[in-house]
């Protein structure tokens, strides 16, 4: 049986990013990860502009306290300067607008007193050159890598790549994700429930899951436990699928067809058991360009191996650089005693307070406490065997 690290490991082995794919910009590409280095093909600002309303000045010309200038021109944003600026001349000018040729500065209108005749009194007893101007190229040169591969797409980087004219990039592509539960126990909410039977959570909560963590998601609804039907639903996904999420059935019982079925579709299982809790009888397994996690029947193991093990492979097929899972020790906000005959991932609660961040564990009463796991954003490792820890001890977590 493998532990968690060994487990990533054998999965990392066998994935690789997605190919890119050419795209058009749109908030619909928000999460995805830029394949290629993106350049400037020109400098940005393409001229030295005004930061502030006021005037465009030879800083020279500004010595106080008699620094009277003729006003020999105004540019707003926009417009383009027709004449340079001698000594003794500035230029009315407005915030975003090009600096005349001649000027190095400029005095904010608040630091001037206009005087008859179209002359100004600079009042601003330190200009500097370069005082409120933004110069060519201060934000990106020509040529520049801007954004480089690997970069998630923000509004931020929308914002970017639309200040430099780009209106397609080369995003890798989102992982198609295939879902199937599998028990006869089992109901589409909205159903009528018999004697013996629950809802299926297990398909909605990996559904809303892989969405979020930028997958392309087809729910194929419930496989009852008939290796007729389970084998249907699965073949046909191989010619789909970028990852196949299996619920339920991947266990050592009378009932739990799908390793079986896998075997003779032909994939090849690297692994079916995981030392963890919740999540101990976790499958993976490949078939040509699909990549297949049969994961446990309870809700709760569902989530945990989804975090610890598909959101990282999800992430690495979009292209992104850090896969996680994503670990930090933070120090417990109560003192905590507890037995565990495995590593154990629990629930878990961050708060912040005076100096920082905490973690407390929330009450649940495990695998299938899918309620209680409800307010978590955090899974406290716990290691096998007894332990008896204080408040404020350093613990590991796993951010979710």
């Amino acid at each position: 049986m493998l532990d968690v690290t060994q487990a990533l490991t054998e999965i990392r082995a066998r994935v690789r990013p997605l190919e890119p794919t050419v795209t058009p910009l749109s908030p619909d590409v928000l999460g995805r990860v830029l394949a290629t280095d993106v350049l400037a093909d020109t400098d940005s600002p393409p001229f030295a502009k005004s930061l502030r309303d006021g005037y465009a000045v030879r800083a020279a010309d500004c010595v106080p306290p008699q620094a009277v200038l003729a006003v020999v021109a105004e540019i707003a944003a926009g417009a383009v300067p027709t004449q340079p600026i001698h000594p003794g001349e500035c230029v009315r000018i407005f915030t975003g607008a090009p600096l005349p040729e001649g000027a190095d500065a400029v005095v904010m209108q608040e630091n001037t007193q206009p005087l008859d005749g179209e002359r100004v009194q600079i009042t601003d007893p330190t200009v500097r050159p370069g005082q409120w101007v933004f110069p060519r190229g201060a934000e990106m040169r020509a040529g520049e890598v801007v954004l480089p591969a690997g970069t998630v797409i923000t509004p931020v980087t929308l914002g970017v790549l639309a200040s430099i004219g780009m209106t397609r990039v080369s995003l890798y592509d989102e992982p198609r994700v295939s879902i199937i539960a599998t028990g006869n126990e089992l109901v589409e909410a909205g159903g009528k429930l018999q004697p013996g039977q629950i809802y299926n959570s297990n398909g909605p909560l990996l559904t809303a899951l892989a969405t979020q963590a930028g997958g392309r998601v087809e729910n194929l609804g419930i496989a009852p436990d008939n290796p007729a039907d389970i084998r249907l639903l699965i073949e046909e996904e191989f010619d789909f699928a970028d990852v196949l999420l299996l619920a339920g059935g991947v266990s050592v019982g009378k009932f739990d067809l799908v390793p079986g079925i896998l075997e003779e579709l032909g994939v090849a299982i690297h692994f079916r058991q995981v030392r963890m809790k919740p999540g101990k009888p976790l499958l993976f397994g490949t078939k040509d360009q699909t990549l297949v996690f049969g994961l446990p029947g309870n809700p709760v193991s569902v989530f945990v191996c989804f975090e610890l093990f598909v959101r990282p492979t999800l992430r690495v097929l979009a292209g992104h650089t850090e896969p996680g899972p994503r670990t930090l020790m933070l120090p417990l906000a109560q003192a905590l005693a507890e037995t565990n005959d495995r590593p154990t991932y629990h629930p878990a609660k961050l708060e912040m307070g005076e100096r920082g961040y905490s973690v407390r564990p929330l009450p649940w009463r495990g695998a299938p406490d899918l309620r209680g796991l409800q307010p978590a954003d955090a899974l406290l490792v716990l290691p096998p065997g007894e332990i008896r820890w204080d408040c404020g001890q350093l613990v590991q977590v796993v951010l979710v």
